[in-house]
């Protein structure tokens, strides 16, 4: 499977800048695989499609204010750090991504907030635009940790060309975000509202949760043509043994088993017995998920609508079936559907 396979034409006024006014209010495109339909529907029309005992899978990976701004010592020239991962909280250690990188190097001191309240020291190098940075803060880790989030701003992608606002911290976020690790969110899980959540479990909808901290390489560029060659950037994942019990059931039963978002399939084929059964995991996984690919676990799916060439949108074409899902863009761009993290959904069963 090629790269070029997944180029089309998205007119930029189609990316979403913001939300839509109610979580459950975007638009919702239906694919049915078998029967090759495609229906259009708003989000909270979900709850048709699903019954007694089918299962919903939602990743509870939280957002935290991931990006910062600050200045060099001396120069004083501004710079951008965005935290990726927290590597020692004694040492208050983080993994980070500085822009522009050119010149930042190890010993260089950087400083942040208004009377540059939070100061860091750069101690290693780790990839082009990689760095580790120690903060130097002798306040308890409490206090420390309730600064830097203070100083971070959400961590919107930058297809979203535009200021953060004060509502961009509850709404790039899910209702049900409890662990908190993500760079990004999983973005199918944001048109979940509390009412729908509840109509779902009256309903007899049973739900499991998994977590996946969705890291910035789910945004990263493939830059190589032939899929095969392109690796993901690990992410840290947790499957419990509730969860386990719960998705099982359902396959069980022959129910309708449906990840919630790229993240949640990614994560659930990361930890497969040979009989298809999903087991408890805690740990790493790189899995990248394209066309041909035989899903084993989940028999639905809901995701957004990808930007074109991005890994995200060729999950879903491996799910979906590729000849189909290309066409279901095609008609997505001509109905003028919203594309990106704060866009429309796409139910696929």
């Amino acid at each position: 499977m090629k790269l070029s396979k997944f180029k089309y034409n998205l007119p930029e006024d189609l990316i979403a800048l913001h939300p839509a006014p109610n979580r459950d209010e975007s638009r919702l495109m239906v694919l049915d695989r078998k029967k090759k339909t495609i229906e259009h529907k708003v989000f909270k029309d979900v709850i048709d499609y699903f019954d007694n005992e089918d299962v919903m899978v939602f990743n509870n990976t939280k957002v935290f204010p991931a990006r910062l701004y600050g200045n060099k010592e001396k120069t004083g020239a501004e710079i951008e750090v965005f935290l990726l991962r927290e590597l020692n909280q004694d040492q208050r250690l983080w993994d980070v991504l500085v822009d522009p990188a050119r010149k930042i190097r190890i010993g260089n001191k950087l400083y942040f907030g208004e009377d540059d309240m939070l100061v860091a020291e750069v101690i290693d190098n780790t990839t082009s635009r990689g760095r580790t940075l120690r903060f130097l803060y002798d306040g308890s880790y409490d206090e420390f940790k309730k600064m830097l989030y203070g100083l971070g701003e959400t961590p919107l992608p930058k297809q979203i060309n535009r200021e953060v606002t004060p509502e961009d911290r509850e709404r790039y976020q899910t209702i049900y975000a409890k662990h908190e690790g993500a760079v990004a969110a999983p973005t199918a899980g944001m048109h979940f509202s509390r009412e729908l959540m509840k109509r779902l479990e009256i309903k007899g909808t049973d739900f499991a949760e998994v977590t996946l901290h969705v890291g910035l390489g789910n945004f990263r560029q493939v830059d190589v043509e032939d899929l095969t060659k392109h690796k993901m950037d690990s992410e840290q994942i947790f499957i419990t043994e509730d969860a386990t019990k719960i998705i099982n059931a359902g396959k069980d039963k022959k129910k309708r088993v449906c990840a919630v978002g790229t993240t949640v399939m990614r994560t659930l084929e990361s930890s497969v017995s040979t009989y298809g059964h999903v087991k408890p995991f805690e740990g790493w996984t790189n899995k990248f998920l394209f066309p041909p690919y035989e899903f084993q676990v989940a028999n639905s799916m809901i995701t957004n609508f990808h930007l074109p060439l991005s890994t995200l949108m060729m999950m879903a074409a491996g799910f979906g079936g590729y000849d189909f899902i290309m066409e279901a863009y095609d008609v997505a761009v001509k109905e003028k559907y919203r594309f990106g993290t704060y866009g429309d959904a796409m139910l696929i069963i």
